[in-house]
């Protein structure tokens, strides 16, 4: 009898991380999820800790991993990912990318294992090409407030090739957008959850600037349709999962007024240093490569993140 594959998730009771948990348990998966909890909470896994097939590790992925028995795939998922988390956490958002991709390689290659990387699209910057495609090398202001996580996700980029290249570790990298739905916490800064949390209380919307800066927003079920579909392809290099449906913040905030019933106005305040001012992915690839594209429109993921919040309140 065939035993069943495992898979490790560094990073796994995060957002995404937890969502990839339950989608590869589902798919017939043993799940190592490993998670310092420093931004990733242990309730989003609660309902899996039962399961004989899923195993919980606290542990630092910066430091030395072991793990026991076959890994047929990592997924390295860890890391800080909200602006708020990184710059209260930049050392550690440096180091979990750095050391933290450096030590999941090493299990890589000891196991045999395939290996995906969560980038971001973040790795573009201030993007001056829009939208933008994985052969544009971007516009980042390496030592700004944004510049740790930015700079971590680059360096574990060209980490997780070097490994490729030289030690012919089967990879693969998601560069992953703006991707929202349940399980997000309400204080992680980002945009959606901000203004959810916000319209439900029936105060003012925060924008930042005049709000004309454009965001593409992928539900999470599309997301982790992606990111699934490429753990199982045999793409290494860089592969952009998102969203190409480009909208406005201010367009976000008055949709989620809309959606939510709210009496909230919107107040403008500054804009953050190094804000993107477009982000938008050329899924070109990922059509092509994955046969993927997003099915979920916005208002459609909008009302199920905002009936989760409500829920959860």
């Amino acid at each position: 009898m065939s035993r069943k594959k495992r898979v490790l998730i560094t990073g796994g009771a995060g957002f995404l991380g937890s969502h990839l948990c339950a989608r590869l348990m589902k798919e017939g998966y043993q799940v190592i999820c490993m998670d310092n909890l420093i931004t990733g909470e242990k309730a989003n896994i609660a309902h899996l800790l039962k399961n004989p097939n899923f195993q919980f590790i606290r542990h630092d992925v910066s430091k030395y991993i072991d793990v026991d028995g076959p890994v047929d795939y990592i997924l390295h998922f860890a890391s800080p990912a909200s602006p708020i988390d990184y710059q209260l956490y930049p050392i550690q958002t440096l180091k979990v990318g750095s050391l933290g991709t450096h030590n999941s390689l090493g299990v890589a290659r000891a196991k045999k294992a395939k290996f995906l990387l969560a980038s971001t699209s973040e790795i573009y910057g201030d993007p001056l090409v829009n939208p933008q495609k994985e052969d544009y090398w971007g516009n980042v202001n390496c030592i700004g407030p944004r510049g740790v996580y930015d700079e971590a996700k680059r360096f574990a980029e060209a980490l997780t090739l070097a490994y490729h290249r030289t030690h012919k570790i089967d990879t693969r990298i998601a560069r992953i957008f703006n991707t929202y739905g349940e399980k997000m916490r309400k204080d992680d800064g980002r945009a959606i959850p901000n203004l959810i949390t916000q319209a439900l209380k029936n105060k003012p919307l925060t924008v930042y600037g005049n709000g004309k800066q454009t965001r593409s927003f992928c539900y999470i079920d599309d997301m982790v349709e992606g990111i699934y579909r490429l753990m199982l392809s045999g793409v290494n290099e860089p592969v952009n999962l998102g969203n190409p449906s480009e909208k406005t913040i201010l367009q976000l905030a008055k949709k989620i007024i809309k959606l939510s019933k709210s009496r909230s106005k919107i107040i403008h305040r500054p804009l953050p240093v190094d804000d993107p001012k477009v982000r938008c992915p050329d899924i070109k690839k990922a059509k092509k490569e994955l046969g993927w594209s997003p099915k979920i429109s916005l208002e459609q993921g909008l009302k199920s993140t905002i009936e989760w919040f409500k829920s959860t309140s």
